[in-house]
């Protein structure tokens, strides 16, 4: 098994292994980028096995030279995907230290035309994702007295929005499950945190503005205003700052940090 080289070992997450769901994109893939930087050993999951490649190339020229990076494909939403993902996962880089379940997808509908179909995708893939991926990992983290999970859920989680029902009741079922199982392992030497980004440049973001364009006519600009109007900063949260928060909870320092979830928002939720 490769450590890493010599400089990744005065990181504060050398020698951990970090696994990030959804790892391809956006706040996925920043979040590995992040973790690299601390020197973790990361690997990508996701579905899309040429996303995952491309993620990882581009990966390895933004790391520290010699970093650990690895692809596994694998689908949340079923769960023997998931142990046989994580299994292999884990026969690369050692046991999963850190958790990053990031994996995740929104759709809007008025509630009156939210069918049991978009109910379902939306928990299956936001919540009980979440939940496939914490009970394959956590485990191996209790039986070393150390881990770090962390969810990404949304500011949906903490608050509500119009027209998206099913996504905002998924992310409020991603807030209670951290709540719930911090408590569980609060002794145990492993925390579990949620980040709540608002609105954030990434795929979702710009489905949303192209969805807004097309229903109400308005130009792109006005659209990406809307979105950002509640977020009192005026503008749309980067990748990067919710993938800072994300590497900041999995620090040794951070282990007071436990069942809380984290808006990273420009203030729009307090």
């Amino acid at each position: 098994m490769n450590q890493g080289s010599t400089t990744q070992g005065a990181l504060p997450l050398a020698g951990k292994h970090a696994l990030v769901t959804g790892g391809s994109r956006g706040i996925g893939a920043a979040c590995a980028q992040a973790l690299l930087a601390r020197g973790a050993r990361v690997t990508l999951a996701g579905r899309d096995a040429g996303s995952l490649a491309a993620a990882e190339a581009s990966l390895r020229v933004l790391s520290p030279p010699g970093a650990d990076i690895a692809i596994q494909v694998l689908d949340v939403a079923d769960e023997d995907s998931v142990r046989a993902g994580f299994a292999a996962a884990a026969g690369r880089f050692g046991r999963i230290d850190i958790l990053v379940n990031n994996a995740g997808q929104a759709a809007a509908a008025p509630f009156g035309k939210t069918d049991a179909a978009l109910w379902r995708r939306m928990l299956d893939v936001n919540l009980t994702g979440t939940f496939h991926c914490t009970q394959a990992a956590l485990p191996a983290m209790l039986e070393a007295k150390w881990g770090r999970i962390v969810n990404v859920a949304s500011t949906a989680g903490l608050t509500g929005y119009r027209y998206t029902a099913a996504y905002t009741a998924a992310k409020h079922g991603v807030v209670g499950l951290t709540r719930a199982l911090a408590l569980e392992v609060a002794t145990k030497g492993v925390t579990v945190n949620a980040v709540c980004p608002g609105y954030t440049e990434t795929d979702i973001v710009r489905d949303a503005v192209a969805n807004i364009v097309a229903k109400t006519g308005r130009g792109e600009d006005e659209a990406r205003a809307e979105l950002a109007a509640g977020n009192p900063q005026k503008r749309l949260v980067q990748s990067g700052e919710v993938a800072n928060a994300v590497a900041w909870l999995c620090l040794a320092e951070s282990a007071a940090m436990n069942g809380q979830s984290i808006a990273v928002a420009g203030g729009e939720v307090m």
